[in-house]
């Protein structure tokens, strides 16, 4: 859910305000009280026609901590009440630039156990490449030195149990080994690697011809975790292993072959589905529905509604031999002009480079 819908950064690869979409143009800037209240109607009757025992709040962005600490305060308490008369007990995460992450704010986010999930690029160099901040208007004005600052408060020892995971944007120009040293010196409980949103209409930057360039960089951070012991969890790497060894492993949001399993509510109530679909085209995440006059569970007749398994994938896909593994990649990097999403992934020499470099690696 979009507590806030603008950033205080100006990332140039950010999916949210870069790419195609401009609906969060219309958007409130925080979401109104009458919105919040709404919500938690929703979540509490969601959690009684499923019998859920637990759900799980992912406060997302633009910038969530914009929100400021009161009002993160208040809806988490309100959550929790909710869901909790409604017969489940409530967790809650948080996705965050980190430029915010502040003493005060902290002491908000533990009140409620918030987890905390912080987007690294790596070290300096390599963060600031991309990572400035709103305004800045040139060089040396990256937001590397407060993200940091940010990582030694949360890794200290009051705060230590909040650290969710970093979560990496991938660009081939920095050196994989810094990158993964640099995120690992933080000792996250976890890594996320992204893959900048593209489709084959307007294609990530080194995307084309015949090199891999983001398989080679992955390929290249794989066997540094490895080397040193696999000092942290890196979700991507441990879901191929999964999926190739078939031991239970369901992929990731880049990987296998199930539908997007998050549905965002936006700052005005308006659900849509995940914002990948930005890079597709204006308005492409857009569902119609709203939780005014829609539940969760009305998602699912839509016809624009997500679907999984090997039918729903071209015919490159099916004949290939790393299907079950890469699934076809993410839908939205499968978007092309023409044939709509039945195209191989706009990544698929990257993903096909990786999925083969680990098999080979760990004789699966």
């Amino acid at each position: 859910m979009k507590l806030h819908s603008r950033c205080n950064l100006a990332c140039d690869y950010c999916y949210v305000y870069e790419l195609r979409d401009t609906s969060w143009r219309e958007r409130p800037r925080t979401m109104p009280g009458p919105v919040r209240e709404k919500l938690l109607e929703r979540i509490a009757e969601h959690i009684r026609r499923h019998g859920l025992e637990r759900i799980r709040i992912v406060l997302h962005g633009g910038e969530p901590l914009l929100a400021g600490a009161a009002v993160i305060d208040g809806f988490a308490h309100s959550a929790r009440r909710a869901a909790e008369a409604a017969g489940a007990s409530a967790e809650f995460a948080v996705q965050t630039n980190g430029t915010l992450l502040s003493e005060a704010m902290l002491e908000v986010l533990h009140r409620h156990d918030v987890r905390v999930g912080v987007s690294l690029d790596g070290d300096a160099e390599a963060h600031d490449r991309h990572r400035g901040r709103r305004g800045s208007g040139g060089p040396g004005q990256g937001s590397h030195a407060k993200v940091t600052a940010a990582l030694e408060l949360l890794n200290s020892p009051r705060h230590r149990r909040l650290f969710g995971s970093l979560l990496c944007t991938v660009d081939p120009a920095n050196s994989p080994r810094r990158t993964f040293d640099a995120l690992a010196a933080y000792c996250p409980p976890a890594i996320d690697f992204l893959l900048p949103h593209g489709t084959w209409d307007a294609p990530p930057a080194g995307v084309g011809g015949t090199r891999a360039q983001y398989g080679d960089w992955l390929c290249e951070v794989f066997d540094r975790w490895e080397s040193t012991g696999r000092p942290v969890r890196v979700r991507l790497f441990e879901s191929v292993i999964a999926l190739l060894r078939r031991d239970g492993g369901n992929g990731t949001a880049t990987l296998g072959m199930l539908p997007a399993a998050n549905v965002v509510i936006e700052s005005d109530g308006a659900l849509v589905w995940t914002a990948s679909l930005n890079a597709v085209a204006d308005r492409a995440a857009e569902t119609g529905a709203n939780i005014f006059g829609h539940s969760f569970d009305d998602l699912l007749t839509l016809p624009s509604a997500p679907e999984a398994g090997l039918g729903t994938l071209c015919s490159a896909c099916r004949s290939c031999p790393l299907v079950d593994t890469c699934g076809g990649g993410l839908r939205a990097h499968r978007f092309g002009a023409g044939n709509g999403f039945m195209n191989p992934s706009v990544y698929c020499l990257d993903l096909t480079r990786l999925i083969r470099h680990i098999r080979r690696r760990m004789d699966c």
